[in-house]
């Protein structure tokens, strides 16, 4: 029981730890267990601390935290108070929890751009949020320097917390935007200013972004088969035409899109590494294609996503520093060669459209994170981001010549590895009436994440294929999960 005092007032039993912690903890317990009720009186602060023999510090302490927390109030020249709402009885509900009645997205009205595609997302959640080997699109996360970036992160919260916390501009963070300003024209070849930078949630959100800016339902935009699933999914949504546009070893067939296809409002393409065949786009079709957009009045959407992962070869220019007619958005990923988690990457825009898309981006999210933005500046002006860059590559690199030659030796009969000196995923095309599925069956039975090509294809491929991502796991690794693929097969 509570004992009483010369002022009636209960005091609870004390807790442990530090004084002012008990006298809020204890005070606390009293008013939401009903011992001190809504508009009594408390006694002051040095009553309280004779009562309780302690200090008086530790007294109006635990009492200023409960005055912040909406427990207490205080009269000036009468006193302190129990609060007449208590905090907690405001997040209180006792409506009671009903099983709802199921519906269906027709029953529900939603979008129905939307609603036609939930068969697609069912498909797709397959191979979403883990790191299984063999699963395509993650970079080598096992190589990122968690202790640099951390010691990155706590020196931007000191240097940046009193003067940059506040709302930001939409395009993002000036300094980061100049860094990636300078690092992307001397490593990509793109022709570009830190003004037409903006800084976005990864490519994903400069596909929407693109979409919603220059875009408008039943637009017409071509789009290679098979293809990028994220920009099919967009586009969809969005309400557009998509049409297929064949792809080889030099890319994106833009002859037969300009001869065969309607004329389109964005052509979205990946003129360094096509997804997923890994062509690429030759000058020939680069130079025809920003000729064609500009005779057009259209855009082209450059999705830059694998640049960095070129192995042999000297760089190749981006189709963004070509374009002198500024009809080309480009979008540059950090999240492969960091890890998939990190949402942080870039658009370069033409002047004239900067306005529109800071617009977007702005009802999008306001603006990006604001301490990745600093802490990645620090990562590449202090040049960690470059000797990364080449740490991966080399590992990449090496992990895979390990999977193809893993390949070769145990599964030769049964696959045929397509060529490719990018990229961090292989298409291997089924020899001697192997199929998709059973591959797929395999794999999901050794809990690797091998990806059926047919998931990127909008009409059935003539020939079946599968894909094996190598960027994420060591080479042994690798060679292990081959020797048990083989076995299984």
């Amino acid at each position: 029981m509570a004992k009483k005092n010369q002022h009636n007032f209960p005091i609870l039993p004390m807790s442990s730890g530090p004084l002012h912690e008990q006298v809020y903890h204890s005070l606390r317990d009293a008013i939401l267990n009903g011992r001190l009720h809504p508009g009594n009186k408390i006694p002051s602060s040095r009553a309280m601390a004779e009562i309780l023999s302690i200090s008086r510090n530790s007294v109006i302490a635990g009492f200023e935290r409960l005055v912040d927390e909406g427990y207490l109030v205080t009269k000036r020249g009468s006193g302190t108070y129990i609060s007449d709402i208590i905090p907690d009885e405001l997040t209180k509900t006792s409506i009671p929890i009903i099983k709802s009645e199921i519906y269906s997205p027709i029953d529900l009205e939603i979008n129905p751009n939307i609603s036609a595609m939930l068969d697609i997302w069912k498909k797709l959640q397959t191979s979403l949020a883990n790191n299984n080997l063999f699963n395509i699109g993650i970079g080598c996360a096992d190589l990122f320097p968690h202790q640099t970036w951390g010691r990155l992160l706590k020196r931007a919260w000191h240097q940046y917390q009193h003067s940059q916390i506040s709302h930001s501009d939409p395009a993002g963070f000036q300094p980061l935007r100049a860094a990636i300003s300078q690092y992307a024209r001397a490593t990509r070849g793109l022709n570009c200013t830190e003004e037409q930078i903006i800084i976005v949630n990864g490519t994903q959100q400069a596909i929407n972004l693109a979409t919603q800016v220059l875009t408008k339902p039943s637009d017409n935009v071509w789009l290679d088969d098979p293809g990028y699933d994220g920009a099919y999914g967009v586009f969809l949504s969005a309400g557009m035409m998509v049409n297929s546009v064949t792809s080889d070893q030099q890319g994106m067939d833009i002859f037969y899109a300009i001869n065969n296809l309607p004329t389109a409002k964005l052509v979205f393409t990946a003129p360094s590494h096509q997804f997923p065949l890994g062509g690429v786009l030759s000058l020939e079709r680069r130079l025809h294609l920003l000729e064609w957009a500009v005779g057009h009045k259209s855009w082209v959407f450059e999705d830059d996503y694998n640049s960095e992962f070129r192995y042999s070869g000297r760089p190749l220019q981006a189709l963004q520093g070509l374009d002198k007619y500024q009809r080309v958005i480009y979008a540059g990923s950090f999240s492969k060669m960091m890890f998939p988690e990190f949402r942080l990457g870039f658009m370069i825009v033409p002047p004239p459209l900067l306005d529109a898309f800071k617009l977007a981006k702005y009802y999008a999210d306001s603006s990006s994170s604001f301490l990745e933005q600093a802490t990645l500046t620090l990562f590449i002006t202090e040049g960690h981001y470059a000797r990364h860059v080449r740490r991966v590559r080399r590992a990449c690199n090496e992990r895979k010549k390990a999977l193809i030659d893993a390949i070769e030796q145990y599964l030769g009969d049964k696959f045929r590895v397509h060529p490719a000196d990018s990229g961090i995923h292989l298409v291997c095309w089924l020899r001697n009436g192997l199929t998709e599925a059973q591959v797929i069956e395999a794999s999901q039975s050794l809990d690797f994440k091998i990806q059926p090509l047919s998931r990127y294809c909008r009409q059935p491929p003539e020939h079946p294929a599968v894909l094996f991502g190598f960027a994420a796991h060591p080479a042994e690794k690798l060679v292990a999960g081959i020797k048990a693929l083989a076995l299984l097969l």
